[in-house]
């Protein structure tokens, strides 16, 4: 009766790493071939690699490809919104947590969504015939096989593997990363980074920078991030099995450019997110400064601090919530420096949003603005100026 313990015996800890070893590549063909490859079409990959994720979730989830991408897409087009399929700030955030699955399985039901967000995705005779007509069908053989393996130990690492992927796939991402966690850049999202390693979710913890960047292949941006997922890319590249199409906007400097020209303009719409960021790091100095002034005279509000400060210069007026806008505007008639500074970000706004003015008249305001900049006696503002003009987007973009 030996073989009812199954037909591989292994210390306790065995166990738990084959589990964590499953659901790590279960996560793995999430983000890689669900998220950047379907849904976003960031990458593509080889036909071998797209079938083995595409069985790899269907024994390991029982999603289904169509299903999953176009669910995502409408999250993406209404985000945080009554439409949106999981917002936390709809549902409550202990709803899609503890319930993302559920939320995703009555979305799976919509035909609209289906018919609206779900083409290009798989549709061969594999896809109609087992993967979506039996999609319980993968779950039900890897049960069996767990227990032919691991005997008794098979249910409970069978347990394991079903649960992990909707808790933290449906319920963290969906629910925590729009939440609590910390923002790179002032989208038109609550999405957040919860981690800056993107181990765990395989890269998925970096929220905000995806939401950022929807269609990027790489969802780390800052030096001290690290997204597994992308690393998992980079190798089947390498090794002719992926082809990454989209990743962040890129930027260089060009020393000897002294004045803004048709590339500093390109470079300032391609990568407003970033350019935002780095108004409001390099302003960062003089705005504390003048924060701490106003604290000192006893015309500060209580509570309000430089992070405060630092998101109202990181996003579009149109973006700062109706309850804060009072309290901004008292803070910019205290100071003629702040109110400077943040007008003159403002202006940004009008350069990159798609607007009725060509080309060059937008390259002429935005002379106008580097000009004015250097003309406003504040130092940070002058640097940042100055920055930009050498600004251009890379040849090869």
């Amino acid at each position: 009766m030996q073989w009812l313990n199954g037909l591989i015996d292994l210390p306790w800890w065995g166990y738990i790493l084959v589990v964590l070893g499953f659901t790590h590549v279960t996560m793995a063909a999430v983000t890689i071939f669900l998220h950047r490859h379907q849904a976003h079409r960031a990458l593509d990959l080889h036909p071998v690699v797209s079938h083995f994720f595409r069985f790899w979730l269907w024994m390991g989830t029982g999603m289904v490809t169509k299903q999953w991408a176009a669910i995502h897409r409408k999250h993406h087009a209404r985000c945080e919104t009554p439409e949106d399929p999981h917002s936390p700030w709809t549902y409550g955030i202990r709803t899609v947590l503890l319930q993302g699955a559920e939320l995703y399985r009555k979305e799976a039901k919509n035909q609209e969504t289906m018919d609206k967000f779900g083409h290009g995705t798989p549709d061969d005779w594999m896809e109609r015939n087992v993967y979506t007509r039996y999609s319980a069908g993968g779950i039900s053989i890897l049960l069996v096989l767990a227990i032919l393996l691991f005997g008794p130990n098979g249910i409970w690492m069978w347990a394991v593997a079903m649960v992990w992927t909707p808790f933290f796939a449906a319920g963290v991402i969906n629910g925590l990363a729009h939440w609590w966690g910390y923002r790179n850049f002032e989208c038109e999202d609550k999405s957040t980074n919860i981690f800056p390693w993107g181990i765990l979710i395989a890269g998925e913890e970096l929220h905000n920078n995806h939401h950022t960047f929807g269609t990027s292949a790489k969802l780390s941006y800052k030096w001290f991030e690290f997204d597994i997922g992308w690393m998992y890319i980079r190798i089947l590249s390498l090794l002719g099995l992926a082809t990454v199409r989209r990743t962040q906007p890129k930027m260089v400097d060009v020393p000897t450019k002294l004045e803004a020209d048709h590339a500093t303009l390109q470079a300032l719409i391609a990568n407003r997110y970033i350019i935002a960021s780095r108004y409001a790091r390099t302003l960062r100095e003089t705005c504390a400064a003048e924060l701490e002034k106003l604290a000192g005279a006893a015309k500060l509000p209580s509570g309000l601090s430089w992070g405060q400060m630092k998101r109202w210069l990181k996003q579009d007026a149109k973006d700062t919530p109706e309850g804060e806008r009072a309290t901004l505007q008292t803070i910019l008639q205290q100071s003629r420096v702040l109110e400077t500074v943040y007008q003159m970000r403002q202006e940004l706004t009008t350069l990159w949003e798609r607007s009725a003015m060509n080309s060059e008249q937008l390259l002429n305001r935005l002379r106008d603005w580097c000009q004015r900049a250097e003309l406003s006696g504040i130092p940070s503002l002058q640097q940042f100026a100055r920055q930009l003009q050498r600004m251009a987007v890379p040849a090869a973009a």
